[in-house]
């Protein structure tokens, strides 16, 4: 008789979202799943900013490792800059020692969400519903590169064509434009009301060499 070992289950305490004011504050980060016509399975990467609502990246492979990940989320950051946090399920991709370095070094905070709970990421599973039903169920895939083709194109019309009742019905990328000149509006604001005022200078009389003062010379 042999012992059988207890399956180890991730304990994660739950973080409800978050309402947030500004681009970068939080990205959300999930996998969906689809298959090309022979058979073979493939996997979409797909990257969320939590209040653009803007679809970062949609990265289709077969598979992805955890240096994969960090490799989209790299050039995501050298566009954009970094998030402040990610928000993401428990896959082994995204649990890996390296994908949790990777985030310890750039200060980022991870939240990952409690297993059997995709609500707590709802921004991302609300985009994934969209994807399906606009993308990946109305399209026939011959192979990976093209379901590349016809993802990115779905993506470009999402954040450039579609408009979106909860961003006022404008595009994404309209409303990331719109705030972020706001940003650097109130910016420019604060930064001219702190600035502190240069006193005038007051004329100052000059001795002349006969000992009488010429006031209309000022020095300076």
């Amino acid at each position: 008789m042999l012992r059988r070992k207890k399956r180890k289950h991730c304990v994660r305490v739950g973080k409800p979202l978050v309402a947030r004011t500004s681009a970068n504050q939080e990205w959300a980060l999930d996998f969906v799943h689809d298959a090309v016509e022979c058979g073979r399975a493939i996997r979409v990467l797909s990257v969320v900013d939590a209040y653009t609502r803007e679809c970062l990246a949609l990265e289709v492979d077969t598979s992805f490792a955890s240096r994969r990940v960090t490799r989209v989320l790299d050039a995501i950051v050298a566009e954009r800059g970094q998030p402040l946090a990610i928000r993401c399920d428990n896959g082994p991709e995204l649990t890996s020692r390296h994908f949790l370095a990777w985030c310890v070094e750039r200060q980022i905070e991870l939240i990952h969400i409690q297993p059997g709970k995709p609500t707590q990421n709802a921004r991302v599973e609300s985009f994934h519903g969209r994807l399906r039903e606009e993308c990946l169920t109305v399209s026939w895939f011959q192979n990976l590169f093209d379901a590349r083709r016809k993802i990115t194109a779905w993506r470009i019309e999402y954040n450039e064509e579609r408009p979106h009742s909860s961003l006022g019905y404008r595009t994404p990328k309209e409303f990331a434009a719109a705030q972020a000149a706001a940003f650097y509006i109130a910016e420019r604001g604060a930064r001219d009301s702190s600035a502190v005022p240069c006193p005038s200078r007051s004329p100052i009389p000059a001795h002349t060499g006969d000992g009488t003062n010429e006031s209309c010379r000022i020095l300076t």
